[in-house]
């Protein structure tokens, strides 16, 4: 089985993406739901991180040809070992920031604080993310292409 793990910031698309990937009958976890992850103080404030033993579990199940799973998470490196592929799903920061202001799905992203710590995650972690993808799509794009260039890299 493979193993895909779609990252990058809030506002990217992963829960679209995902989504899409769905419905096309592929096995997927969109870690923001479902019990993945856990609140936590990380000194500075409250942090989600990816309950490991949750995406352990499911990313040792040998039950389908490909898993994705979505998320962001600071402990997400602990499982790069385990995935094939890394996709960073990226876009410019307005368009990052007018999907925050209109999306229905999430209310992370709403407020100036956040806003200000996504672009400020634009600086800081996307860079990170970047460094160990396989592959990065600008999901400015459409949903179509995004989710056709992610199967062509993975499925080849």
């Amino acid at each position: 089985m493979k193993r895909v793990l779609l990252t990058g910031m809030s506002g990217t698309g992963k829960s679209t993406v995902i989504a899409r990937l769905a419905k096309l009958g592929y096995k997927v976890v969109d870690s923001d739901y479902g019990g993945f992850t856990v609140e936590v103080d990380s000194g500075t404030g409250r942090e989600r991180l990816w309950r490991e033993d949750r995406i352990q579990e499911v990313s040792s199940t040998e039950d389908a040809e490909v898993l994705f799973i979505s998320g962001t998470s600071r402990n997400q490196v602990r499982f790069y070992p385990q995935f094939d592929h890394i996709v960073l799903l990226s876009a410019p920061a307005d368009v990052l920031v007018e999907r925050l202001h209109n999306r229905t799905n999430n209310p992370y992203g709403k407020t100036a604080a956040e806003l200000t710590e996504t672009l400020g995650f634009l600086r800081t972690v996307e860079p990170m993310l970047r460094s160990r993808a396989t592959l990065e799509i600008d999901t400015s794009a459409s949903l179509d292409r995004v989710v056709s260039a992610i199967l062509e890299h993975v499925l080849t």
